[in-house]
């Protein structure tokens, strides 16, 4: 298993650690170089540990963490965005992606609504290392490196953290 912190030039989070320590503890269950795990087959594993860190996760298609991030008149929230577990307290959101993480961008759009998220300072996506062949937590590191080089813009997170599992 393997992560990044973003920016390079700040340490991680201790709250983030945390989360980066439940998919260690948890990666002879979900090492992608040795199975097919769907995302919520992999977030169903390290669900109870995140819980334990005091993160709300979804526990099915019926079960959503929705976070309003649009209102209406009357504060009635009118768009939000679901993510796979939340910590309020800390402001942190993860996400469990496989599959269509690099291919499909999903890094991407996970990234994204994150920096549209009130409260939220930290996102932590999970990718897996390997998929058919390829090597898409390197791919998205590679993605992130020309982000945080390039001055063109900020991202209002005090954090991002990929973990390659």
């Amino acid at each position: 298993m393997r992560w990044t912190n973003y920016p390079k030039n700040r340490k991680v989070n201790a709250a983030v650690l945390n989360v980066i320590e439940v998919f260690e503890k948890n990666i002879s269950k979900i090492n992608s170089a040795s199975n097919t795990l769907k995302s919520n087959e992999v977030l169903a594993i390290v669900r109870e540990d995140l819980m334990k860190c005091e993160f709300l996760v979804e526990k099915g298609k019926s079960d959503k963490i929705r976070i309003p991030v649009m209102y209406e008149e009357n504060g009635v929230p009118t768009k939000t965005f679901e993510v796979d577990a939340l910590n309020e307290r800390n402001g942190i959101v993860v996400e469990v992606e496989a599959g269509r993480a690099y291919d499909n961008y999903q890094f991407l759009k996970d990234l994204f609504e994150a920096c549209c998220m009130e409260d939220i300072k930290y996102v932590c996506i999970a990718v897996r290392e390997v998929y058919r062949g390829g090597k898409d937590y390197e791919k998205v590191i590679a993605f992130l490196d020309a982000v945080y080089a390039s001055d063109k813009f900020k991202l209002p997170l005090e954090g991002v953290t990929i973990i390659g599992y």
